[in-house]
């Protein structure tokens, strides 16, 4: 970055010093698991009522699940839908 006078920082860097990068991939991670669940439904043909059905759970519960800018679900609910269409949840820290 230092050879080019035209470069700025990245968008990780400038995320991380405004104290906002944890909460951008968080926010990140959830809108990816949340598509990868919706496209794993459709490739299987549920609905969301069949899917909360089958984890005996709410829609609701559901709809939590596939909404990206809702971050609140937890990893045993993630582990419970992916089991019924088929994946698996992994989770590591690097």
């Amino acid at each position: 970055m230092a050879d080019n006078p035209h470069r700025g920082s990245t968008l990780d860097s400038f995320l991380e010093e405004e104290g906002m990068l944890g909460e951008f991939q968080a926010k990140a991670i959830k809108e990816v698991i949340a598509w990868q669940l919706a496209e794993a439904m459709r490739a299987r043909k549920l609905s969301k009522n069949r899917l909360a059905t089958m984890m005996k759970t709410s829609r609701t519960q559901v709809n939590r699940l596939l909404d990206p800018n809702d971050g609140n679900v937890t990893i045993e609910t993630l582990q419970r839908a992916a089991a019924i269409v088929g994946r698996r949840v992994e989770v590591q820290l690097v």
